[in-house]
């Protein structure tokens, strides 16, 4: 289970192995908040050197890491380096932060509230609304993105039960039905508005989530009817049940005039460089 955690707000990749119970976070991620770093690219190039740096010394936290495949900033999968907490935990001592303490606490905090979640499934959606409130959204979008939630992990939910296991797989499929409900692969529309490692449905406006979810509703339900099994079977229907939300889509859009996929989104606004008004020219005596 891939997903994001914050920490003071920056975004930390991680990754659950439900199997063996153990959180792994992205290396990069975390070097880049400990030191401040302005860009992605610089808190790798400080990773690559204190790595080269505690593989001279021995240190095992480098030497036994791990390697997942995370979503970048350009939206694909890559490998990168991570680390479980015990791993974290010493990578940190190595690295001179302030922040540093309140990292050790938010680690212990995001492996209690896991435990939790366990124990309560409704408790990891209670977060989910408090970042997104965090983040700014309004109560009528949270709202319409965690019943949305709901309905996406109904459909996963089938599909492993049907024998859909990896992740690429769960990706195809996806895409299968966003593609035939919008006309666009979801790389497509992320790019038209504007995102890279940020998830496209965090950034969807009322109309995309509404159609999204009776896309996933309807793909579920078919499959269901159809009792597909495997990877063919299963995008069989997710092309039928993207198709019924696209027929929706069409109609609105036709009643309206108003194209309900969009370049929307909730990133902030881009910082545009102040240019000083051209200086009066003198008047000729």
């Amino acid at each position: 289970m891939s997903n994001i955690k914050l920490f003071e707000n920056k975004k930390v990749r991680s990754h659950y192995d439900a199997d063996k119970e153990i959180w792994y976070f992205s290396i990069v991620d975390i070097i880049g908040i400990l030191t401040d770093q302005p860009s992605v690219e610089r808190a790798r190039n400080y990773w690559k050197v204190l790595k080269s740096r505690l593989v001279k010394e021995g240190n095992e936290t480098v030497t036994n890491c791990n390697q997942l495949k995370l979503e970048a900033e350009d939206g694909k999968k890559r490998l990168t380096d991570v680390g479980h907490v015990e791993q974290i935990l010493r990578l940190v001592q190595s690295i001179p932060s302030p922040k540093a303490e309140p990292f050790k606490q938010w680690l212990a905090k995001v492996g209690y509230e896991r435990m939790q979640e366990i124990q309560d499934p409704a408790m990891s959606m209670d977060r989910a609304r408090e970042n997104w409130q965090k983040m700014g959204r309004s109560e009528k979008w949270i709202q319409q993105r965690m019943t949305g939630q709901e309905t996406r992990n109904k459909l996963t939910d089938y599909w492993k039960d049907s024998g859909v296991q990896k992740a690429d797989e769960f990706a195809l499929l996806t895409n299968i039905i966003h593609q035939e409900w919008t006309g666009l692969t979801v790389k497509k529309h992320k790019d038209l508005k504007g995102l890279k490692s940020q998830n496209l449905r965090d950034h969807m406006n009322e109309a995309e989530l509404i159609f999204t979810a009776l896309a996933e509703l309807s793909t579920r339900q078919i499959a269901e009817t159809e009792q597909a099994k495997g990877l063919t079977e299963n995008a069989q229907a997710s092309k039928k049940g993207g198709a019924v939300a696209k027929n929706a889509r069409k109609e609105l859009e036709s009643k309206t005039g108003k194209s309900v996929v969009t370049g929307e989104n909730f990133l902030p606004p881009s910082k545009k460089k102040k240019t000083l008004p051209p200086s009066p020219k003198k008047k000729k005596k």
